[in-house]
């Protein structure tokens, strides 16, 4: 028996965007867009309404173009647990994704709006964060990398140059096999650095997939004032 399909409500304010998602999300067989929505006010009340699998929602919408998106994505989680939440954004901008993340990564998700197109990755993440998991865009993960590394006293002064090797190249969205490969060491040596690294950042035992998009994460929690 197959699964149900994924109940999915989209918020964006551009109508050729918002309908483009709609129709990819529904010809491509096991999503159902229950609401395609244009204002921030709007999705709060489908979802009310309709309670979804997951919700698909850009970060700036009217009446400020700010980040509308993103306030909504943290009501959403609070007063609807059970909905999980993809934000999309043009922008690899760190700042939009430490305001997302900081109350934690559960039910959430975080897309450049260059993978719409890529159907697959785009299910995977919306299934990710439907179970209540995470998903992050590598390419993000790598500007939040790149961004603390800058930072004096981060949490990264306790890492190895090997292990902020291999933290890059999760980043990049290489499992251990793929980092392996990339840094020519045994997947042994990579899981020793893995863990070292979760250990170094004070990272619990949470699923293993949550705590490689915490790894980057934590930067942000230590000073966000800094990245401004």
């Amino acid at each position: 028996m197959s699964d149900p399909p994924l109940r999915v409500v989209i918020a964006e304010d551009n109508y050729l965007v918002r309908e483009g998602t709609r129709r990819l999300l529904e010809d491509g067989g096991g999503i159902d867009v229950v609401a395609a929505v244009g204002t921030a006010e709007e999705l709060l009340d489908a979802v009310r309404r309709l309670r979804p699998s997951v919700v698909i929602t850009d970060i700036r919408m009217p009446p400020g173009h700010h980040m509308e998106g993103i306030s909504a994505a943290q009501a959403i989680r609070v007063g609807y647990p059970g909905t999980g939440v993809v934000v999309l954004s043009q922008h690899t901008d760190d700042a939009y994704a430490f305001e997302l993340f900081k109350n934690g990564t559960a039910g959430l998700g975080y897309l450049l709006k260059d993978r719409i197109a890529d159907l697959d990755e785009l299910r995977a993440a919306l299934t990710a964060v439907a179970c209540g998991g995470s998903s992050i865009d590598p390419v993000v993960v790598e500007a939040l990398v790149s961004s603390r590394t800058r930072i004096a006293g981060s949490a990264l002064r306790w890492l190895t140059p090997r292990e902020l090797d291999v933290l890059r190249e999760m980043a990049r969205g290489r499992a251990n096999p793929g980092i392996a490969a990339a840094l020519v060491l045994s997947e042994s040596a990579v899981e020793k650095h893995v863990s070292s690294i979760f250990a170094k950042l004070g990272l619990g035992p949470e699923p293993a997939q949550d705590r490689r998009v915490t790894a980057v994460l934590t930067f942000l929690r230590d000073s966000p004032a800094q990245l401004h």
